[in-house]
């Protein structure tokens, strides 16, 4: 899907329109042709793309698209249920979630997917307060989840979930399943920037971040997936990376990217993790992305760009704790020399592997951040002795 972005015309803007006057974003009148793409919609779309954490770039790409039509639902104006094969998805679905994870239920990620385990803390919910556990969110139990307050008070009961599993999974890093995801590829290059004779693309360097990777962590004990070769026959979107990860069984997922801007004086490392603007967040997710972002700086110097929720489909879709990392800015000269030294590299990479093994630390035995010699951890399960 080509974007719609402004100046353009024809019955795609006109529904993007109609959406965005109905989420009170756009005012009726504001422009005397409807199926143009004027100043009035880019600004609408850009102020729903910050309210919902997605890229803020003002166009209607495939996953703003999703959201905007997601946003149309509101929680109560329809009965939800578990549909097969294609499960309903809105804004209500998320909003059920959330308000069930605030009660202490589990439904997993609040990722505004209606499926088995969404229509599971329902039925429990139902059968706690006598209704008959269908799983289905009808008139009858949203009379009887607006009467209801909290469950669970003193802490996020999603927190204490995931706590348990890492606690249980124990320190080590053997036989853990990490999935490692090289930004773009195929006939998407991502950013490029010509250096005299060369041309870097933010698709080859991330292949070559996610390689390096993928050897220091298979190095460590890990079971590693790439989600694309060096060249891919095909773009594949962020949504099937998300699935790819999901059928993988991984039990951790990071994203590689470089980043760009139109001032040459932008540069640094930034680290994302799934997050709401209403406090909603995948906690393990977010000590992922702390740990990763601290390790990078302590080790390669580069500006702290400090770590951000998002709600990208990446993020949101994805099953356990994943990241997605913006490791410098190709269209710096000083990072643009940084990332095209193989040894700085190595550095970000043995930062990232640092970073994974702290995340299965207990926190109350961390150590501080750039402390961890990855040379160690490969030697200790090369010796065969627990890391």
């Amino acid at each position: 899907m080509r974007p719609v972005r402004r100046g353009d015309r024809g019955p795609a803007v006109t529904e993007i329109r109609g959406v965005l006057l109905g989420l009170a974003l756009l005012t009726p009148g504001t422009s005397a042709t409807t199926d143009e793409f004027g100043p009035d919609i880019e600004h609408a779309v850009r102020a729903f793309q910050q309210s919902r954490g997605l890229s803020v770039d003002g166009q209607v790409g495939a996953e703003t698209w999703r959201a905007l039509d997601a946003a149309r639902w509101r929680l109560g104006a329809r009965t939800l249920y578990h549909a097969i094969p294609d499960p309903l998805t809105g804004e209500d679905v998320r909003t059920l979630q959330e308000r069930l994870l605030e009660m202490g239920y589990d439904v997993g990620r609040a990722d505004s997917i209606y499926g088995i385990q969404t229509a599971r803390a329902v039925a429990q919910f139902q059968r706690e307060v006598g209704l008959s556990p269908d799983g289905t969110c009808g008139p009858h139990t949203m009379h009887a989840l607006r009467r209801l307050g909290r469950k669970v008070v003193g802490g996020r009961p999603q927190l204490l979930r995931e706590s348990d599993a890492i606690r249980q999974s124990g320190p080590n890093l053997m036989g853990k399943v990490i999935v490692i995801d090289p930004g773009h590829g195929g006939s998407d290059p991502g950013i490029v920037v010509p250096d005299g004779g060369l041309r870097w693309t933010e698709a080859e360097l991330a292949y070559d971040l996610a390689n390096r990777l993928r050897g220091r962590l298979v190095a460590a004990g890990m079971r590693v997936h790439l989600t694309r070769g060096p060249v891919p026959a095909a773009v594949l979107p962020d949504l099937a990376r998300a699935e790819l990860a999901n059928e993988l069984g991984g039990d951790l997922f990071i994203s590689l990217h470089t980043d760009g801007h139109a001032n040459p004086e932008a540069d640094g490392v930034a680290t994302y993790h799934y997050g709401t603007d209403n406090g909603v967040t995948s906690t393990f997710g977010e000590r992922l992305a702390g740990l990763v972002q601290r390790e990078i700086v302590a080790r390669t110097g580069m500006r702290d760009c400090q770590v951000h929720a998002k709600t990208w489909e990446l993020l949101r879709l994805t099953r356990m704790p994943a990241v997605r990392v913006e490791v410098g800015y190709l269209t710096s000269p000083v990072d643009l020399a940084r990332l095209t030294n193989p040894g700085f590299r190595d550095h970000v990479v043995e930062a990232i592997v640092a970073a994974v093994q702290r995340m299965y630390f207990p926190i109350e035995q961390d150590v501080p951040t750039g402390s961890i010699d990855v040379s160690e951890l490969r030697a200790a399960v090369a010796a065969g002795a627990p890391k």
